[in-house]
């Protein structure tokens, strides 16, 4: 199932929100009707906090099914709700926004190639795959331009074939092109999915919902 949706008036839900297969985080304040698109859409349990007083969950924070981890301006009262069923780490780093620059499944990483030997250590403790560094289409923001579920990788036009075919070989899925909100490359700012379904901005087209659909393997 994909569906539409705004967080406070904007078409970049991936920016406020972060989901896996198990859970979905969204920032406190959101509207019910909206909390209740994200349970539904990516069927699963939906938990709302802030981080360090920041409503911007999905740039301050990145998740798989083994493990989160999240800017250190945030607190484990933060998160508290993630200590049972995850590892849970959080990055003293000069790159921070780690949601913006770590992209996950539950095969492998690829994250922002400025992230020290130290950092790159725990995020591969706490997300339990292998960590890579790199780019994607030539930007080091990998997590905001892609996104990457269990089934399927969405990656935006300029990236080139050889790259399409390392992240296929890296993550273990296929991966296909595509835009967002009406032409924007930054797909991984403008929604959030799982193996099961995707919430996508309000300003997402028809057309760019069908590739995302098919990229991701989204059966309605």
């Amino acid at each position: 199932m994909i569906r539409k949706a705004t967080i406070e008036g904007s078409p970049f839900v991936g920016v406020y929100s972060v989901a896996t297969d198990k859970l979905c985080v969204l920032p406190v304040g959101v509207r019910s009707d909206i909390e209740d698109i994200f349970a539904k859409t990516l069927n699963v349990k939906v938990h709302k906090t802030i981080l360090g007083g920041s409503h911007l969950i999905g740039s301050l924070m990145v998740m798989n099914s083994f493990g989160a981890v999240i800017t250190d301006f945030a607190s484990e009262e933060d998160v508290k709700f993630l200590f049972d069923d995850f590892n849970v780490f959080f990055i003293n780093d000069k790159i921070n926004a780690v949601g913006n620059d770590i992209i996950v499944n539950d095969k492998a990483a690829l994250v922002h190639v400025d992230f020290d030997r130290a950092t790159v250590k725990i995020i591969e403790d706490a997300l339990d795959v292998e960590v890579v560094k790199g780019t994607i289409g030539g930007i080091k923001t990998v997590g905001s331009v892609a996104v990457v579920t269990n089934k399927g990788m969405l990656v935006h036009p300029e990236v080139r074939d050889e790259e399409i075919e390392f992240l296929k070989n890296l993550f273990g899925v296929p991966v296909y092109v595509s835009t967002a909100n009406y032409g924007s490359i930054y797909l991984g700012a403008s929604m959030v999915a799982n193996s099961t379904g995707a919430v996508v901005g309000e300003n997402t087209t028809a057309v760019e919902i069908d590739r995302i659909e098919n990229g991701l393997d989204i059966i309605d």
